[in-house]
């Protein structure tokens, strides 16, 4: 049984978890995207659906947050963009001017990024990116703080995108509560959240998780039978 589908299984995920890696050039046969999306987490809604693709930084473009966070440069428009979303997202309250700066954005140069299922990944990708419920998210960070990778008590909010680079830099999983935006390029429901794994990392908190879930539903028990006793 493959790591994904552990993944997959243990946890009963709706959608299946992607691989997502960076990398200085196309690898051989793999297709670059046919359809540039208008958000870049819109290409993780692709991947979940089967598609495996890589996209160049022109790719990104049409959304300037995203292609800030996976470290693309922006041309002089694509700037002036980011600059205008980011004043408008001020103006409303959403965001404070002294939030920017401390953004998690790739450092490393853009070349490609690789997008695909997790299960149909040939080599270890930089991140494995889960979609999940809330209790299923529980579930997987317990795994990772077993395996000593886990990311504490912190949650990431917006922008969704931003979570990759924090885990690739921290080299520590990373749960995202998503953002508006995500929310609508990708129809992630209302219940649902992400968590950010280093590729690297996954073996180990798999190993951990059909422990962690036994230990629940043991867990479980136990608290509904005292709920029980004392009613």
């Amino acid at each position: 049984m493959t790591q994904a589908t552990k993944l997959e299984d243990c946890l009963g995920l709706k959608t299946p978890p992607i691989a997502v890696s960076f990398l200085a050039n196309a690898p051989a046969g793999v297709v670059r995207v046919s359809t540039v999306e208008p958000s870049s987490c819109g290409y993780w809604r692709r991947a979940a659906e089967g598609q495996t693709f890589y996209t160049e930084a022109a790719d990104q473009l049409n959304c300037p947050i995203g292609a800030y966070t996976h470290g693309v440069d922006l041309p002089p428009g694509a700037q002036e963009e980011l600059q205008g979303v980011v004043t408008t997202m001020v103006g409303l309250g959403y965001l404070r001017m002294a939030e920017v700066p401390n953004i998690p954005k790739r450092d490393k140069p853009f070349g490609v990024a690789v997008y695909a299922p997790f299960k149909k990944a040939t080599t270890t990708p930089d991140l494995v990116l889960i979609c999940g419920n809330a209790r299923q998210i529980m579930l997987l960070d317990e795994a990772a703080n077993a395996a000593g990778v886990g990311g504490g008590a912190a949650l990431m909010g917006r922008p969704t995108c931003a979570a990759l680079p924090a885990a690739m830099q921290s080299e520590r999983g990373v749960a995202s509560l998503g953002c508006v935006g995500n929310r609508v390029y990708t129809e992630l429901a209302d219940d649902e959240l992400y968590y950010a794994l280093p590729g690297k990392h996954v073996a180990a908190v798999v190993e951990k998780l059909a422990e962690i879930v036994n230990a629940n539903l043991e867990l479980e028990k136990y608290h509904r039978a005292r709920v029980s006793a004392l009613v």
